[in-house]
């Protein structure tokens, strides 16, 4: 029995395919190109045996080529009276236009690979809007008058073209991957030659049988997914729902990209839901739910910013949630834990999940990022996406950019497809925890700048600060996770990000208030900082900077990383803040290890300073 239904692997691939290669004779078309022409010659009877052993693959391609068109013998003028007399649109299969149309919305690179010949497939590509760089066929070879420089007569076909024989669809395709940077190839057709080209790793990664036409019992039996109707594959190109769970700055700085990109792609739903964690506060007389889906606006996180016509806000988690194919979560890292535990067994088995949290907690297996908690609690694969991006900025539409961590290029094309815009640049990696770990403990590093400012020293102590700083995260990073790649931390989401949440983050601007308080003899808590600053938000360092050091403190790394706890130290109100340049004193600047196989990556530091630090004037 064929697999009409098929594996989580086939629809998977299917969905994520960037380049689909489609037969043509009885997979495109209702016919052969070659059968139907030697019909309009009146010698079909002769070639028919030959058409159905090259279909089967029980004769030489080549070979039934070179005879099929001896036996024809057509000239320019028979093959234009065959376009005139078979125009394209009569000889399309049930739902092949729709199908090609909805491939190339959504940004799929369609091919027509065939064993046939160009001059026969070039009207049904431009029919169907097929480049005709997109046709992989053979050529007839002409004979040419020497008077007129016109083709006269038909002496056979070249040789050189890949699918001339046997193996032919694997070379295309191979050449094809060759010249462009597709990640997922898809092959559809009906014969033996199409089922071939998933059996090389330079063909397909994936072939789908199709039998609306004619039926192959070796292809419906070896099929991964087998189909009768085009109309079957476009419905399983299913348009994904995307839910943003959250509603802070960073949340609707993005959520307009969502919005606008969503509309763009035939792949997504044209809505995007939005969770709202405060929906019932009141903002000049009116919920900020309310707001949000009349307004399009959210005046208390990111006042002056269009959220997008298409997006539809609601209080209610689950409800936001349950539906969503795609789920983008932009939550403060400390709430993340009890809203997975909500969610749990309420979301979609096949879901996909991107985070934009910078964090971690601790739990009773040790620290655990973000992403890890979404996978454990949710059962899904999620990707983060972590860059230097101020809310406001992105808000503003300035130019920015940031890092799709993933597990695999193709989920995070998809990611790209939801956030790329004109101002906003993406860049896949598959570095997970590479990325997380850089957007995290960046801002233990933004604290310290920040304390650095308040105390009124230069560029140099800053300098030397945020060096030290990417170096402890380096080194903390792959400490906890080994496979993390060291070109991870000069992408957007390690440098790029470091300098600018040291440059104009809110870590930074709430501890340099905080020391500038405790400069003036008037000290604030870091709560009342948070109120006065950040609406009542907690400060992500403060909270990283606690977790990093239980991990430090419980595996006997304070000494390892001198930046991170004198941080540590210096924010809970064990030493002052004019200490905070003394780490290098007490432990001297730290290094690269000299067991590292990248040594040259962080240059190598200067000995520990002999002169003390002058408190500020």
């Amino acid at each position: 029995m064929p697999n009409r239904t098929p594996s989580d692997h086939a629809l998977s691939t299917w969905r994520t395919a960037d380049c689909v290669c489609i037969d043509v004779d009885c997979t495109v078309t209702q016919g052969e190109g070659l059968d139907l022409l030697a019909m309009s010659m009146g010698c079909y009877d002769r070639i028919s045996g030959l058409s159905d052993q090259a279909q089967d693959g029980s004769m030489n391609l080549s070979d039934t080529l070179e005879e099929r068109l001896r036996i024809i013998n057509c000239t320019p003028d028979d093959l234009r009276r065959f376009v005139e007399t078979y125009p394209p649109e009569s000889r399309m299969t049930k739902g092949i236009v729709n199908l090609i149309k909805v491939l190339q919305k959504r940004g799929v690179a369609v091919y027509l690979i065939s064993g046939s010949f160009r001059e026969l497939i070039l009207p049904l590509a431009k029919y169907l809007g097929v480049p005709k760089e997109n046709v992989y066929a053979n050529r007839m070879a002409w004979q040419w008058d020497d008077d007129t420089g016109q083709p006269t007569r038909l002496v056979g076909f070249d040789p050189s073209q890949p699918t001339s024989s046997n193996g032919g669809k694997i070379r295309a395709i191979s050449k094809i991957r060759e010249d462009n940077p597709y990640n997922t190839v898809v092959m559809i057709g009906d014969g033996i030659t199409d089922l071939e080209a998933v059996r090389s790793s330079e063909g397909a990664d994936l072939f789908i049988g199709y039998g609306g036409v004619v039926e192959c019992s070796a292809v419906k039996e070896a099929a991964e997914w087998f189909v009768y109707d085009h109309d079957d594959l476009t419905r399983a190109l299913k348009q994904s729902r995307v839910a943003m769970v959250g509603s802070s700055a960073l949340a609707c700085a993005m959520v307009p990209m969502l919005c606008h990109n969503v509309l763009q792609d035939e792949q997504f739903d044209n809505t995007v839901m939005m969770w709202v964690h405060d929906a019932a506060h009141v903002h000049e007389g009116r919920t900020i739910l309310d707001i949000i889906n009349q307004d399009h606006q959210n005046p208390k996180e990111l006042p002056g910013v269009h959220l997008g016509d298409n997006l539809v806000a609601s209080g209610n988690l689950e409800e936001v949630a349950k539906d969503a194919d795609v789920l983008v979560f932009c939550a403060p890292h400390e709430s993340m834990h009890s809203i997975t535990r909500r969610l749990m067994g309420k979301v979609k088995r096949d879901a996909i999940a991107i985070s934009l949290v910078k964090g971690m907690r601790v739990g009773r297996d040790g620290p655990q990022l973000i992403s890890q908690m979404i996978r454990k609690n949710l059962n899904l694969d999620c990707s983060v996406l972590i860059g230097g991006n101020v809310a406001s900025d992105l808000g503003n539409k300035e130019l920015s950019e940031a890092v799709i961590a993933s597990s695999s290029r193709e989920m995070g094309a998809v990611f790209r497809k939801l956030f790329q815009t004109s101002y906003f640049y993406v860049d896949i990696l598959q570095d997970v925890a590479g990325a997380e770990m850089c957007g995290t403990l960046k801002n233990i590093v933004a604290l310290a700048v920040g304390i650095v400012d308040g105390l009124d020293y230069g560029c140099n102590a800053k300098a030397v600060v945020m060096r030290q700083g990417l170096t402890e995260m380096r080194k903390f990073a792959k400490t906890l996770y080994p496979n993390v790649r060291n070109e991870t931390f000069f992408e957007s989401c390690g440098l790029g990000d470091l300098i600018t949440t040291c440059s104009g983050g809110r870590n930074h601007a709430t501890a340099e208030a905080w020391t500038r308080a405790w400069k003036s003899g008037a000290p604030k808590t870091w709560t009342k900082l948070e109120e006065e600053i950040l609406g009542g938000q907690r400060l992500q360092g403060v909270a990283t900077s606690n977790v990093v050091q239980e991990v430090m403190r419980v595996r006997g790394w304070e000494s390892t990383y001198p930046l991170f706890s004198t941080v540590n130290r210096i924010i809970n109100g064990r030493v002052e803040p004019s200490q905070i340049l003394h780490f290098c004193q007490a432990n001297g600047i730290q290094t690269t290890n000299e067991d590292d196989d990248d040594t040259t990556i962080i240059p190598a530091a200067r000995a520990p300073r002999q002169s003390p630090i002058p408190n500020p004037v």
